[in-house]
């Protein structure tokens, strides 16, 4: 449970708002509870992300899963659903470099990727950062908690085969949606937050990108211009297809093409973004209190999974090759 807010979208979409009553304190009996921009985002997304399962559940595709003995088939969306755990099953692991790149090794065993292919990365710094997660796992391989190693199969495989152009449109249509776009009317504590803590952020990338994003306090968002999403695809046009899964895997995290650029470009820290993107969750939760077991594992999660996106993005945008000399030292 992310907050009261995270709590009341959740029964809009599913249970209808009767129930928001027993979720949201100082609603009232037979008025219809005005909904924030956050849970309508919330509810459009779940909307998507529904129909993406479906559309993967009715590909009928198969893949490899994981880089043990023995081949197992299951359709494609499982295969690239969060594995739980497994027993480790090598003992060390170490990088080579072969023509197609750098490779991972697992004892005497190269890695490879769900689909069965050959895991190998672009640059030696990557397959360093990747080879780091699998020796830091102890008695059990905690797939959840390797977060590169899931992009760099994501990049390899494309388990949804989209090109450059579909990557950018993607990444651009966060703007329809971006959580520090949307602003509440109400209370004035919260709206004076939000001005505070994104207008900065929408200025800078403004400036930056020569560009008009907005904010709106209507549940359907700033009307973003035509030039504006012209501008920041063109730009997105610079990466590579390995950087653009990354940098759609750091939007996905924080709701935010917006916070995206502005950890991209280094402007923010992955803690500044992190925070900014879950500003009115924080709002509730100084408000209502903490759930330890809950609020805390989502932001540790969310700010390792948003570094880990943000290091993938930078590791992918440049070709590197470690100096052995300076490992040695």
């Amino acid at each position: 449970m992310e907050s009261v807010r995270g709590c009341c979208a959740t029964r809009v979409c599913g249970a209808g708002v009767a129930s928001l009553g027993v979720f949201c304190p100082g609603f009232r009996a037979g008025r219809p509870p005005r909904l924030s921009g956050a849970m309508w985002r919330r509810c459009l997304r779940l909307q998507d992300s529904g129909r993406r399962l479906r559309d993967q559940a009715m590909g009928g595709l198969t893949a490899r899963m994981g880089p043990g003995p023995g081949p197992t088939t299951q359709p494609l969306a499982r295969a690239y659903a969060p594995l739980t755990e497994r027993k480790r099953f090598y003992q060390n692991v170490s990088i080579t470099q072969g023509e197609g790149g750098f490779e991972i090794n697992l004892d005497h065993r190269k890695l490879k990727t769900p689909q069965a292919k050959l895991f190998t990365v672009p640059s030696e710094a990557l397959a360093i950062a990747v080879a780091t997660e699998w020796d830091s796992q102890q008695d059990t391989i905690k797939f959840y908690t390797m977060h590169l190693t899931t992009l760099c199969n994501t990049s390899l495989d494309n388990p949804m085969q989209r090109n450059r152009e579909q990557l950018i449109r993607a990444a651009v249509k966060f703007l329809d949606t971006d959580t520090i776009c949307y602003r509440v009317e109400e209370p004035e504590t919260l709206v004076e937050l939000q001005k505070n803590e994104w207008d900065p952020v929408i200025e800078w990338a403004e400036k930056r990108y020569d560009v008009q994003i907005g904010s709106s306090t209507s549940i359907m968002g700033p009307s973003i211009p035509a030039k504006t999403r012209e501008v920041l695809a063109s730009h997105l046009a610079s990466y590579n297809m390995w950087a653009l899964q990354g940098i759609e895997f750091v939007a996905t995290q924080l709701k935010s093409m917006v916070l995206t650029l502005g950890l991209i470009d280094l402007h923010l820290t992955v803690e500044q973004a992190v925070l900014l993107s879950r500003l009115e969750e924080e709002y509730q939760i100084q408000k209502w209190g903490n759930i330890e077991w809950a609020h805390d594992y989502e932001l540790h999660e969310l700010r390792a999974r948003t570094a880990a996106g943000t290091l993938f993005i930078h590791l992918c945008s440049e070709s590197t090759t470690v100096k052995h000399k300076l490992l040695q030292e």
